[in-house]
């Protein structure tokens, strides 16, 4: 077996410079942007009991069904990969009694990390694939699931991607559920016959699920089921009209899909959509941030009976939308000085000199593999280093260096002690 023989599992993707640039940058922007809504980093661990995935994202899921890697590790325990991060975060919420009086209502955390799903690997979906999320916890509030909308919007717009629509859908309370689970069924069951095997076996464990068939059959089926809007409960329906109320206040642009299910069953009232048609997924809207209002989750975990909502986005879709709409978002790493070695000596002093640099907080480099001269010059505009400095045996003797302003060609001899104590006095 050569080296070649190794490869990457399928569904995993190496980020090699020239790309993780521009995931640092959008990170960073989660990491500026989401405090100012009051939003604190949380980092859970990558594997979690099996029952915190299978009962809370529930076992009608796809993702539970047919994509979750779980396994018995040493000690017999079954054990998944999380496939999303909700989940995860409210176990976290609930373990660490994070609804103390002591904590903040809503508690507001957002996270970004890989999450693993058993899928056909396609453009911006991977079986191992990073996540931006949020969750605002313990609150249920319309004021507070428009401001989670608001927040993904902007941070779209800091992203500069535009063109974006957003889509949402009620799902209601448990009263909702009860009323609308009953007017499904009686729907689905005349077309039993002719329903793909997954929706049959779901109609009777949780009918919405059929809503949510890929099967072109299942979608012909549902195509004039009632709607969940019919069944609305008072209290669901008035706050459903505060969530449109606000968002128009806000001068959110808005459609209402009452098809809209949403692939995970704890998901109760609002849920949500934000959807690009940009060129790169190939025609058609696709979802690149989805999310929604879960008020059974904390206490299936055993927590209080309190509310919560949040919204995550695929960050390897996100990048391909990024580079459709915003090529430029990410700016190319830059040397603030490169040092070419002349001779030995030079080399010598190239190499101490780097080092005084990098003492000053500046980004230096060199030539370490003896190459010509030019062609370290070559070097250094190649790797966009703003000045370059010729280190020779002169350079040694004179203690004088002469730095050359990469884009323009302007020259400055300067001495090299006071270059080593007052750096950017020189490169500006």
């Amino acid at each position: 077996m050569t080296e070649y023989d190794y490869q990457r599992p399928k569904g995993t993707a190496d980020i090699l410079p020239g790309d993780i640039e521009t995931w640092q940058k959008l990170e960073g922007v989660v990491r500026d942007l989401f405090p100012k809504y009051g939003y604190r980093g949380i980092r859970t661990p990558m594997f979690e009991d099996y029952n915190v995935f299978a009962r809370n994202v529930g076992d009608t899921s796809d993702i539970v069904e047919k994509q979750m890697y779980d396994f018995e590790d040493k000690g017999g325990r079954r054990i998944a990969l999380r496939p999303e991060g909700t989940a995860g975060t409210v176990r976290a919420y609930v373990q660490n009694k994070l609804f103390g009086p002591e904590y903040p209502k809503p508690y507001k955390v957002y996270y970004m990390g890989p999450m693993f799903r058993y899928e056909r690997p396609q453009s911006g979906r991977q079986r191992q694939f990073n996540q931006i999320g949020c969750e605002a916890l313990n609150s249920e509030s319309p004021q507070i699931d428009v401001e989670v909308i608001a927040m993904a919007l902007q941070f779209f717009k800091t992203l500069g991607v535009s063109d974006l629509k957003l889509v949402i859908n009620s799902l209601g309370d448990q009263e909702t559920r009860d009323n609308y689970r009953a007017s499904l069924i009686n729907y689905l069951k005349p077309f039993y016959d002719q329903l793909s095997d997954d929706s049959k076996t779901r109609l009777y464990k949780n009918p919405l699920r059929v809503l949510d068939s890929k099967d072109e059959a299942d979608q012909k089926i549902v195509a004039n089921a009632p709607s969940i809007l019919d069944s609305l409960s008072d209290y669901s329906r008035n706050y459903f009209e505060q969530v449109q109320s606000l968002l128009d206040e806000l001068n959110i642009d808005y459609e209402i899909d009452s098809d809209m299910v949403r692939g995970l069953d704890y998901y109760t009232q609002t849920i949500f959509e934000i959807m690009s048609d940009a060129k790169v997924f190939g025609g058609g809207f696709v979802t690149v941030c989805g999310g929604g209002r879960y008020d059974g989750l904390i206490s299936q975990l055993g927590g209080p009976k309190e509310g919560g909502i949040g919204f995550g986005m695929g960050v390897e879709r996100l990048l391909l939308l990024l580079k459709a709409e915003n090529p430029n978002f990410a700016p190319q790493p830059q040397a603030d000085i490169f040092f070419a070695s002349a001779d030995e000596d030079g080399d010598n002093l190239a190499f101490k000199l780097l080092n005084g640099m990098r003492q000053k907080g500046l980004a230096a480099d060199k030539d370490y593999q003896g190459i010509k001269v030019g062609s370290q010059i070559k070097e250094a505009i190649r790797k966009n280093a703003r000045y370059y400095a010729v280190v020779g045996q002169r350079e040694v003797t004179d203690r004088k260096i002469e730095l050359v302003k990469a884009d323009s060609d302007v020259k400055q001899v300067v001495d090299i002690d006071d270059l080593l104590m007052n750096p950017m006095t020189y490169l500006k």
